[in-house]
């Protein structure tokens, strides 16, 4: 059985993942999400579903070998799916939920905020 540090660096492992409780499962799918950087990937894919490395790059303005780490991320925690084609590399999402589930996180964050505005409003006014 491999440790929780080994599972976490290698993201989801089919043989083991099937033994723990899902809340464990569903923790270790956020750590793939779990920086800006994944998240504005994942955004862009949503957008462009089959982009090539040397596009993203340009679409995120990052440097090859730090977005390099990040798209091993998404593609350990198989958010993302990768395909050689000649000598380019083009990715898209795994699965369409995973721009639904960006989505409906903007929308989450929009109530989040309008509530803490409110809050904030009530409070001057008192």
């Amino acid at each position: 059985m491999k440790s929780q540090t080994q599972r976490d660096r290698d993201g989801i492992d089919p043989y083991t993942e099937t033994q723990r409780p899902l809340y464990e499962v569903k923790a270790n799918l956020f750590k793939g999400l779990a920086h800006p950087v994944r998240v504005r990937v994942l955004e862009v894919l949503s957008a462009h579903p089959d982009i090539s490395v040397a596009e993203l790059l340009v679409d995120t303005g990052m440097e090859p070998s730090h977005l390099s780490q990040h798209l091993a991320v998404l593609r350990r925690h198989n958010l993302v799916v990768a395909e050689r084609r000649g000598s380019q590399v083009f990715y898209r999402l795994a699965y369409p939920q995973v721009a639904d589930l960006l989505v409906v996180s903007r929308s989450l964050l929009i109530e989040i905020l309008h509530t803490t505005q409110q809050q904030l409003q009530s409070t001057v006014t008192s």
